[in-house]
Parts: structure tokens; C-alpha cells; sequence
């Protein structure tokens, strides 16, 4: 088994709180790492039918038969649940109780604001990062313009894990990408969409979620994806929340940061998994993906995504934004450390040319810095005119 990197977090998180949740997608390895983690845990999955109707009936009866501490999976399927181990961890006052995982974010946060605020820590485990596959140590993304680039053990073609994606299936049985993401699909639409809305056309979905897969990179336009999809704005705002509740996307917002000029204050949106990406995107080989009009955007996906982990897997909310004025400038990252603003320029070629630092260079002109960084689809890492270029691989 892979090593993840949150593995440390969460031990940890076990000794200071009652209840620790491991939250995410499906299939990205959450019940495989409590488990490893917790061997001598006790086990209850409420996604089994008999096991969710003893603890929706008798929730009592339910938590009293463990004699030990316990790994419940799949939580938020009975959110009643949660006062009756808020009266347990308040009475035994013992750490690490209760580990809690499940796949929907709304859910389950809902559930623990409402019973275990203050209770419980709350980590997130996306797929797999390339550094963890490549068992390499966590990145400290405010570290990122100060370190020295390490090299993983990297294909030259960035694109070949771009289209694989992060999901551990893909990696622990073999599984061919576009047959695993086609599975996948289908089981989130049967699955989650049905438990978290009332979808009526499953259909019309599965053509909002290929139509937002198009949108992955781009600032957010509700009213335009609403009138492509054939549903009212209203809905695709709906939409998107689920969306973003069970860890398919994200919203990347804008740094209020203006120079005394008009910003653009709408989100941008991107998916959590290039490899569920391309699926969506009818992309079904690397050399598809790399002739491929939105190559530069998947790329651009894939280096946040993966700067998004690597702050998740240290126990942190990203500290991410982008910046773009009305005229059309624009810097693709910035990460923020306290006062200090990081700009970070992504772009998919494998060749560095100039035109590449024009947002940088516009950034730095208005911000008084000569700092910054461009990550491109190269395999080399050096400074020119003052900005950092770095590999890909180094992410």
C-alpha cells in the first residue's frame, strides 16, 4: 500500500480530540488508511442496509455494542447519530473515541457543527498526490519560492499522470483509467446525486457534469452553463454545491488585492481529479489529451489540485486564490501567507518562452516584487529575470 501523507494528521488529531472525520470522495482511500491506522478498532460501515437501520432504530443499542473505540463509515447517512456520540464523548472524555469518514461534505459538516463543534477535527483526503506516489515528503506550499526543486522519479510527459489521475484503484489493481472512470461516474450519479438532491433526469446531469468538466479552469458563468444544460440558474447553483459537496470540484476565489483597478469577482472552478476530468471530457489516451484544445486547462487544474492536496494532507485549508483585473490581466495562483501574496503562473508547454511571464511581470510591476514563479510542463528548474521556472515534477 502506498503511504499517505495525512497518516501523521490524523494519529495526531487522535490523541487531542474525542472524534476524529476523514472526509472526501469515494474511492479515495479512506476507510483503507482509518483502518490501517486503527487496527484495533472496532468497524461498523452504515452504507450496509441492517447496519444503518439498527443505528437509525436504536441508536442507543447501536453504539453500545462497541466495547471499544470505533470506526464508523459512511457517518452522515444517519446524522441522528451524532448527538448520541456527542453524549458519549462528553461523558467518557476520552481521545480518539470515535473516528468518523464519510463522502459528503455538506452532510457531515452539517452534522458535526450541530452535535461535535469543538469535539471533533476535521481532516480531508483527496486522491492520491503525485508526490505520494512517488514517496516523496508533503510539499509546504508557503515554503514553495524558498525551497531547493526536488526531482520524483517523474515521466518527462507531465500528461502521462495528468490522464491517469489520483484515485488508488487506478493504481492498486490496474484498473484501466477510462473503464475505472466510466464505473465511477455512474455509481456517483446512482449514489450520491440521488441521497443529496432531487434529481428527477439523471440524464440532464450527467450533461451538466460533462459540460462543467468544459468549464474546468475558466471563471465560473452559471447563466451561460444553466442555458447549455437546459435548466434554470437556480439549479445549476444547486448543481454546483453538490458538486463541490461531494469533492467533484472546487471554487477558486479572487484575491481582493486591486491597485486601485476593477477586479473580476467571480469564482473560477476546477475538478479535485484531472483523470475523472479527462473521462468527462471524452479524453480516452494521453496522446488525445495532448493535442487536446483544453490541454493548458487540465494542466492548470491538475498543478492547483495538487498544491490543494498538499495543503490538506498537512492539516490546512488552501490558502489559494487568483487575481485578474477587467483588462484582462491575470495571475493563475496566489498563495497567501498572511500578508504577503505569492503569484505563481501555470503553463502547460514544455518549453519556457517569454510570453509565459507576462502575467508575473505585470503582477510584480503593480506589487513592487521580483518574486514569483512559473510551473510549466519542462523537466528543468531555474531563475530567470528574477522568476523562479519549476518543473511540474517538483509540485
Amino acid at each position: 500500500m502506498i503511504a499517505r501523507q495525512m497518516s501523521n494528521q490524523i494519529l495526531e488529531a487522535a490523541t487531542q480530540y474525542p472524534a476524529v472525520a476523514v472526509t472526501g470522495p469515494r474511492q479515495s482511500g479512506k476507510t483503507t488508511l482509518c483502518r490501517e491506522l486503527f487496527p484495533d478498532y472496532a468497524y461498523a460501515n452504515l452504507e450496509k442496509p441492517e447496519t444503518r437501520q439498527f443505528a437509525i432504530e436504536d441508536p442507543n443499542g447501536f453504539l453500545a455494542q462497541f466495547d471499544k473505540p470505533v470506526i464508523l463509515d459512511e457517518v452522515q447517512r444517519v446524522p441522528d447519530l451524532f448527538s448520541y456520540i456527542m453524549a458519549i464523548v462528553d461523558e467518557h472524555k476520552r481521545m480518539g473515541e470515535f473516528i468518523l469518514s464519510g463522502s459528503q461534505n455538506f452532510h457531515l459538516q452539517q452534522a458535526i457543527s450541530q452535535s461535535l463543534a469543538g469535539r471533533c477535527s476535521t481532516l480531508k483526503l483527496l486522491p492520491m498526490s503525485f508526490r505520494e506516489l512517488n514517496r516523496k515528503p508533503n510539499h509546504d506550499i508557503f515554503g514553495i519560492g524558498n525551497e531547493t526543486p526536488d526531482m520524483p522519479d517523474a515521466p518527462r510527459n507531465p500528461f502521462d499522470q495528468v490522464f491517469r489521475g489520483g484515485y488508488p484503484p487506478i493504481y492498486d489493481r490496474g484498473v484501466k483509467p477510462t473503464n475505472w472512470y466510466a464505473q465511477y461516474t455512474q455509481s456517483y450519479l446512482e449514489r450520491d446525486v440521488r441521497q443529496l438532491v432531487n434529481v428527477g433526469d439523471l440524464d440532464t446531469f450527467e450533461r451538466f457534469l460533462r459540460l462543467t468538466a468544459g468549464r474546468s479552469g475558466q471563471i465560473l458563468n452559471m447563466d451561460s452553463l444553466a442555458n447549455d444544460v437546459g435548466v434554470s440558474p437556480v439549479t445549476v447553483k444547486r448543481w454546483i454545491s453538490l458538486l463541490c459537496a461531494s469533492y467533484v470540484v472546487f471554487l477558486l476565489k479572487p484575491h481582493s488585492r486591486n491597485f486601485n483597478k476593477r477586479l473580476i469577482k467571480t469564482p473560477k472552478l476546477y475538478f479535485y481529479d484531472t483523470g475523472l476530468l479527462c473521462y468527462l471530457l471524452g479524453i480516452r489516451s494521453v496522446k488525445n489529451l495532448e493535442l487536446h484544445s483544453q490541454r493548458g486547462a487540465i494542466f492548470e487544474t491538475y498543478i492547483i489540485s495538487e498544491l490543494c492536496k498538499s495543503c490538506f494532507n498537512a492539516g490546512e485549508e488552501p490558502p489559494l486564490y487568483y487575481w485578474r483585473d477587467s483588462q484582462g490581466h491575470e495571475v493563475d495562483l496566489l498563495i497567501e501567507d498572511g500578508e504577503e501574496l505569492y503569484p505563481i503562473e501555470i503553463k502547460s508547454g514544455q518549453t519556457v518562452s517569454g510570453n509565459m511571464m507576462s502575467g508575473l511581470d505585470y503582477w510584480c510591476k503593480l506589487d513592487g516584487t521580483d518574486s514569483g514563479m512559473l510551473i510549466y510542463g519542462g523537466s528543468d528548474n531555474y531563475t530567470r529575470s528574477g522568476i523562479q521556472v519549476r518543473s511540474w515534477a517538483t509540485v
